[in-house]
């Protein structure tokens, strides 16, 4: 069975209605026989860890021709694995896990990015493949007796570590679609439990991306409605120094992929799908600056 075709049965496991006679246990019990299950960790990094695992199912449906075609940034598959990590591995040196591939020089993201993929460009796809694995389940490991509040540090940005797993799990997923696409394979969503974290950070992100492009939301809050498995209702102060919200200004109601995947700095704010009100100039700032914070 193809590894992307083994991922719908991941979410297929998910269903917790089994019909009577069904065949499921057995067939997913093989399925996962067959496909490297994420790595055992804290509950909260489990996001993380399955979109790795989502990740590594679909390199191992890559054809050699594939590692080859340029992905996104003008990278190819294997440099944007390496790309992933790079980043992996310098949050695992922020937090005394194990760090794979060359030795840490350039401790920002760009340039640990651009020394992985020099190192990784001399080695076979599948050695990229292999220890951006093993440097993502080193990461899990480490988490899984790490308390989820300890404060970590990349591009000199302090939050507690989970923060950084979630956003960690969010470009992951993000560049797992992208991989997905330019081989014109369609992939199913995170289960309902790893999209409602992320869309969590996504939610929280919102008062810091317009404050990065320069718009002080102070003593404004949002109403925010995240439709779809794993999305919510958020009150969200939208000023970075507000403690609590207040009556709501605006409300934006979306699908909490597209909504995710719009702060990965995926789709065009001024055609996102969302349905807004009250205060529509604010609704549509928070749209326009949602992916501020959004890179390679």
């Amino acid at each position: 069975m193809d590894p992307v075709e083994r991922l719908y049965l991941d979410a297929l496991m998910e269903e917790p209605a089994v019909p009577t006679g069904s065949l499921r246990p057995q067939l997913l019990a093989g399925a996962r026989a067959r496909r490297r299950p994420a790595a055992p960790t804290a509950a909260w990094a489990e996001p993380y860890a399955g979109r790795v695992a989502a990740m590594d199912a679909l390199l191992a449906s890559a054809a050699e021709d594939d590692w080859s075609r340029v992905i996104v940034e003008g990278w190819t598959l294997q440099e944007l694995v390496a790309h992933l990590a790079a980043k992996d591995g310098l949050i695992a040196a922020c937090v005394g896990a194990p760090v794979l591939g060359p030795p840490i020089g350039a401790a920002d993201s760009l340039g640990r990015t651009s020394d992985v993929q020099a190192y990784e460009r001399a080695r076979s796809p599948e050695q990229t493949r292999r220890d951006w694995r093993a440097q993502a389940d080193a990461l899990c490991r480490h988490l899984a007796d790490l308390p989820p509040t300890t404060p970590a540090t990349l591009d000199g940005l302090e939050v507690p570590v989970s923060d950084h797993i979630l956003a960690r799990g969010l470009e992951t997923w993000i560049h797992t679609d992208d991989a997905a696409k330019t081989a014109r394979l369609r992939l199913p969503d995170p289960i309902p439990e790893h999209i409602r974290p992320t869309a969590d950070l996504c939610a929280r992100l919102l008062p810091w991306t317009m404050l990065f492009s320069g718009l002080n939301g102070a003593g404004r809050t949002l109403h925010l409605t995240l439709t779809g498995p794993g999305g919510g209702e958020w009150l969200l102060p939208l000023g970075v120094e507000d403690s609590e919200p207040g009556e709501p200004d605006a409300h934006i109601s979306a699908d909490v992929v597209k909504f995710c995947f719009l702060l990965g700095g995926r789709g065009d704010p001024a055609d996102f799908p969302a349905e807004l009100a009250g205060d529509l100039a604010l609704a549509r700032d928070v749209l326009t600056t949602a992916p501020a914070l959004s890179g390679p």
